[in-house]
């Protein structure tokens, strides 16, 4: 006679898994997010720069 299945723990499993694969897509997410703020940052202080350098020799 085959073993009775046990749903509880085996949805458990999947949930554990699906959670387990949605945090690893958040913290991908957030350090991509991270990259492109720097990158912005870093834009804006250039922009900055060149602004005011093109306002001065007038």
């Amino acid at each position: 006679m085959p073993p009775k299945p046990n749903y509880n723990h085996q949805r458990a499993e999947r949930d554990r898994a699906k959670k387990a694969s949605k945090d690893a897509k958040l913290q991908e997410r957030k350090a991509q997010a991270a990259l492109r703020k720097a990158g912005e940052a870093g834009g804006v202080e250039q922009r900055e720069a060149s602004v005011q350098g093109s306002a001065e020799p007038a």
